[in-house]
């Protein structure tokens, strides 16, 4: 059965890799939308060369072990094509390296199969073949080199060609290890096998385990000392049985891991990120930040192959493959892979069991071992489970040291399992096996847990953080939707092809209304806020985004978004506030709608990238929108609706209390726009607000005592029903019955205007302001309109000048 089963699932690879490879191909045109486009196609050599270098396999293992198992070597066929192809996507130079590499890593897997079946010379050479890779690896002290040219000196070689002595030394050291504990097992006291005194038997062990150790840790290879340590200790329980062997480890790596966080810096910087990442994210935790970014923008299906941003993930080829292997197919591409690697570890513990000899259990063991261990490291480093190690994932990192020894550690397992006349031999222990199957079984289910809290749960949170440029990416392929005043004039729109999508700010003074989305600072004011709508996530129908997030890996469309400031009254605001620092606030008092938000000083938001670092640190705050968010005192600017709430009395402090509660200066306006922290300081004298505040609580003067629900988007444009109305937020609130309210606006009338108008300032430690708030009186005729204006000094004239001049220009005077 093993020939056709075997056939069949390689045929299933093959056809997977064959639709990756397609899907590779198109993609560029599946980016751009049009079919004018230079198209993927080199990977195509590298499929054709697996398709070859897989078949060739089928029949050789066929041929040497005819009932070998059937699973192994397909699923490792998978792992090595699927890790290629990705590869390939990212680098197709190290793709052309890593096929290279494969074909002599099968090249080697046929040589072992024509070799002797018992595996006894790996048994009789085990301390030549384990000094022969410590001598190796410690040529690196000398010669080493780093291909990159920066880091640890690891590799041997040059031109071009690298070897990692390192790697084949894991499985020399588990032959080593494997066929000592093999040699040192008798027969005791009623027929049970088991070991001597554990700590004479493992003392020479010791010494060449730690000899190999000392190596790594002098080279500074971390990740590899690691899988030493517990390669030993899983072999060593393996053939004792004690589990006291894996609490002494166990205790052994947290005192070491104590000891390198407080002595050893390399320990304490990946200690330190892995801890806490997000206080570095741009440092220290840059690669596992983006790690966790790849992960979130892969979500439950991926963006689809060749469609993610994965080069923005350092050494995405090796270190962080699974990060960028999971953008692309998502959540349920990463649990393929971690059932991958669940099938072999399976199928590898189970040639164990069924060994006919304890030299070959233990090497079965240890060759399972280092295939687990070595892809959890990875696995928990890429999704914070663990620090990072910088060791490969086998099969799917680019490494040829790595995949190599995979191949080989492959090949000896089928050897070893390839064997059914033999009986197996004796276990008068088994319990490590069924403890190590379920450490592997719970770890794997761990990984793919921490996958979807990452891709799913936590993934929309993650993707909106500033140092995410995958939303930039996409914005240059999908247009963003435009913000529009009240009759439709651009204020922000997109413009470009596909490919070269950019942001254009038509009238940037508004910028502290309309906002920012930058790849460095992230988005701000209206641009962040109505974000959903203009990047086409809401709105469109759910089924187009469903669709377009499948067949393209990014959102529709963006649809537009008509605003309620009037352009030609939001420029004369603008200048006439130009020079000083304030802000003015214009509304309909019965609807809401905010027809002028101006706020200075002001800054241009396309030219974040020459400017930004500037804007952070500039004393006068331009990117704050001192309409919505600045809080100013109110000193006596609130005389005249205390007036006209009291009724002529004087109002207490309880019931000024309740008068600013009815007006919102207690709570933050519902409005889709950033809006700054009300003010509940319990001294009421020394109250702060906003103009967007101080302009709705002097409405109630011309709306009849209530208090309207402000707006500034007004409409959204949908492809299926055109033009939808945004409601507001909150709700309008009676303040004043309409007889007090219009009372208070006709003893407050400027003279020889239609409108009534009070003033006032206030001071608090920093400096002094002048309030300036004017507006129709109740039962007027057009629309109902009031204006506040704030200028940040002692300056009564210009305060009431601009306010004055601005709404004669709204009342047509």
């Amino acid at each position: 059965m093993t020939r056709p089963i075997q056939a069949r699932l390689l045929r299933w690879a093959a056809a997977f890799l064959f639709l990756y490879s397609l899907i590779l191909t198109l993609s560029p045109s599946v980016r751009e939308r049009s079919l004018e486009v230079d198209y993927r196609l080199s990977h195509w050599l590298g499929f054709l060369v697996w398709g070859i270098l897989a078949l060739i396999l089928h029949r050789e293992s066929s041929k040497s072990l005819p009932d070998s198992d059937p699973y192994l070597l397909p699923a490792a066929a998978l792992l090595s094509g699927w890790g290629l192809m990705t590869i390939w996507r990212l680098d197709s130079t190290f793709g052309m390296r890593q096929l290279a590499w494969l074909s002599l890593s099968a090249a080697l897997v046929v040589i072992v199969l024509r070799l002797p079946a018992d595996l006894g010379y790996l048994r009789r050479y085990k301390y030549l073949a384990l000094a022969g890779g410590l001598l190796l690896t410690t040529l690196t002290l000398l010669f080493g080199t780093n291909p990159i040219g920066v880091g640890p000196r690891l590799w041997l070689g040059c031109c071009g060609v690298y070897f990692q002595p390192s790697e084949p030394l894991k499985l020399l050291l588990v032959i080593y290890l494997a066929a000592y504990f093999a040699d040192r097992f008798h027969v005791g006291a009623f027929g049970r096998s088991r070991l001597a005194l554990i700590l004479p038997l493992a003392m020479p062990t010791l010494v060449m385990t730690g000899l190999a150790l000392a190596i790594l840790l002098i080279q500074r290879d971390l990740g590899t000392a690691s899988i030493f340590l517990v390669l030993y200790t899983i072999l060593l329980f393996a053939a004792s049985g004690k589990r006291r062997v894996l609490l002494v480890t166990a205790s052994g790596l947290i005192l070491a891991a104590l000891v390198g966080y407080f002595f050893i810096d390399i320990i304490h910087v990946r200690l330190v990120a892995w801890l806490d990442p997000w206080t570095d994210p741009s440092g220290r935790s840059y690669q596992i930040i983006q790690s966790l970014l790849a992960i979130a923008n892969g979500g439950t299906f991926g963006r689809g192959p060749g469609l993610g941003a994965p080069g923005l993930v350092p050494v995405a080829i090796s270190d962080f493959v699974f990060a960028a292997l999971t953008e692309e197919t998502g959540l349920l591409g990463a649990i393929a892979l971690l059932a991958l690697f669940g099938l072999m570890i399976a199928r590898g513990l189970r040639a164990a069991l069924l060994a006919p000899d304890r030299f070959r259990r233990l090497l079965a063991a240890g060759l399972t071992a280092y295939l687990g261990v070595q892809a959890l490291l990875i696995l928990g480093g890429n999704l914070r489970l663990l620090p990072l190690t910088g060791v490969t994932l086998p099969f799917v990192s680019y490494g040829g040291s790595s995949l190599v020894t995979s191949f080989i550690a492959v090949v000896l397992l089928l050897r070893i399992g390839g064997q059914p006349d033999e009986e197996p031999a004796a276990l008068p222990d088994p319990r490590p096996y069924p403890l190590l199957g379920g450490f592997f079984l719970l770890s794997l289910t761990a990984a793919a847990l921490a996958t979807g809290w990452w891709a799913v749960v936590r993934g929309p949170d993650l993707l909106t953080r500033t140092d995410n440029a995958r939303r930039s990416i996409a914005d240059r392929y999908v247009p963003r939707g435009d913000l529009l005043d009240q009759r439709n004039a651009p204020i922000t729109v997109t413009r470009g092809e596909t490919g070269s999508f950019v942001r254009e700010h038509l009238y940037p003074a508004l910028a502290p209304v309309t906002g920012y989305t930058d790849p460095i600072y992230g988005q701000g004011g209206l641009e962040a806020v109505l974000d959903e709508y203009l990047r086409g996530l809401q709105g469109n129908p759910a089924s187009m985004i469903w669709w377009d997030h499948l067949l393209y890996g990014t959102p529709p469309p963006g649809l537009d978004v008509r605003l309620s400031i009037d352009l030609d009254l939001q420029r004369l605001a603008d200048e006439s506030l130009s020079g000083q620092a304030g802000a003015v606030v214009l509304l309909n008092a019965q609807s809401g709608e905010i027809l002028v938000m101006a706020s200075a000083p002001t800054y241009d938001p396309s030219r974040l990238g020459e400017i930004g670092e500037s804007l952070l640190t500039d004393p006068s705050t331009p990117l704050v929108n001192r309409a919505a968010q600045g809080s100013y005192p109110l000193g006596d600017a609130l005389t005249v609706l205390q007036n006209a709430y009291a009724g002529g009395d004087g109002l207490s402090t309880e019931e000024k209390r309740q008068l600013y509660e009815l007006l919102g200066l207690f709570s933050a306006p519902e409005l889709r726009l950033p809006v700054g922290t009300p003010d509940t300081t319990e001294n009421i004298a020394n109250l702060h607000a906003s103009p967007l505040q101080m302009a709705l609580a002097a409405a109630v003067l011309s709306n009849d005592g209530t208090r309207p629900a402000p707006r500034i988007a007004l409409a959204v444009d949908t492809p299926q029903q055109g033009w939808v109305i945004l409601p507001a937020l909150g709700e309008a609130r009676q303040v004043l019955n309409a007889a007090q309210a219009k009372q208070a606006a006709q003893e407050n009338l400027a003279e020889g205007s239609p409108y009534w108008e009070f003033s006032g300032q206030g001071t608090d430690e920093e400096k002094t302001v002048t309030w300036y708030v004017s507006g129709t009186p109740s039962g007027w005729q057009g629309t109902p309109l009031t204006v506040a204006v704030l200028v940040e000094a002692d300056s009564p004239a210009r305060a009431r000048g601009l306010g004055q001049e601005l709404l004669n220009a709204a009342l047509g005077e």
